[in-house]
C-alpha cells in the first residue's frame, strides 16, 4: 500500500521582511490557485505545512477545498540560514548553499547546517508517513528543506536539483512503507 506525498514549494513571496511572516505576492496567490486546481482531482487526505506564512498560504485553499485545516509542523520550517529570522538575499545565499551542500555540517554561527535541517525535517516526514500510511498528503514547504528531505531518500536531489526548481513547484513522491519508489514533477512552470 503506497503513501503519496506532494511536496509543494511555496509561491512567490516579498523579498524583504521576517522569514516567518512573509506572505505571498499577487503572483504567489495566483499560483496558489493554480496549485489547488492542479491537485483537486488527486483525492488529498491531509494538508500539512511549514509554520511560515508563505507556505501555509500556498496550500490553504487546497485544505479548504477538502474541508480540512492546514496542520502546521514547526520542524518543517525552512533551513535556518542566519540568526534573527531575517531573509538572506540571493547574492549571499548562493555561496552559502554551495558550501552547505559540499559540507553538510557547515553553518554560520548560530544558524543550522544542512545535516541538522535534514534530520529534523525527515523525522517529521517519517512521522507523516506513519500517520497517513496508504493515504495522500500535501506538504507546504520551502526549496532547501524540500531538497534535503528528498535528498535523504535519493542523492540525485542535490544543489543542482534545488537550482532547477521554481516558486512554486510540486513533486509527487510515492512511498512503499518508507522507501521512495517514484517521484514525478507535476508543476509545469509559470
Amino acid at each position: 500500500m503506497s503513501t503519496v506525498v506532494y511536496m509543494v514549494r511555496h509561491g512567490d513571496s516579498p523579498k524583504s521582511g521576517n522569514e516567518r511572516s512573509r506572505g505571498l505576492t499577487r503572483r504567489g496567490y495566483l499560483d496558489a490557485e493554480r496549485i489547488t486546481d492542479l491537485l483537486k482531482e488527486e483525492k488529498i487526505d491531509a494538508v500539512v505545512s511549514s509554520p511560515y506564512l508563505r507556505s501555509i498560504l500556498t496550500v490553504q485553499q487546497l485544505a479548504e477545498q477538502i474541508a480540512q485545516e492546514v496542520i502546521v509542523y514547526e520542524d518543517l520550517k525552512e533551513r535556518v540560514f542566519s540568526t534573527g529570522g531575517i531573509r538572506i538575499y540571493d547574492n549571499e545565499l548562493l555561496p552559502l548553499l554551495e558550501k552547505s551542500f559540499s559540507d553538510p555540517d557547515f553553518s554560520l554561527e548560530g544558524a543550522e547546517s544542512n545535516a541538522d535541517c535534514q534530520r529534523r525535517a525527515v523525522r517529521v516526514l517519517e512521522e507523516i508517513l506513519d500517520t497517513y500510511r496508504g493515504r495522500k498528503v500535501v506538504i507546504g514547504t520551502h526549496g532547501a528543506v524540500m531538497t534535503l528531505m528528498m535528498g535523504y531518500y535519493n542523492s540525485r536531489y542535490d544543489l543542482d536539483f534545488l537550482h532547477n526548481t521554481s516558486k512554486p513547484d510540486v513533486y509527487k513522491m510515492e512511498f512503499e512503507e518508507k522507501k521512495l519508489v517514484n517521484v514525478q514533477r507535476l508543476w509545469g512552470g509559470n
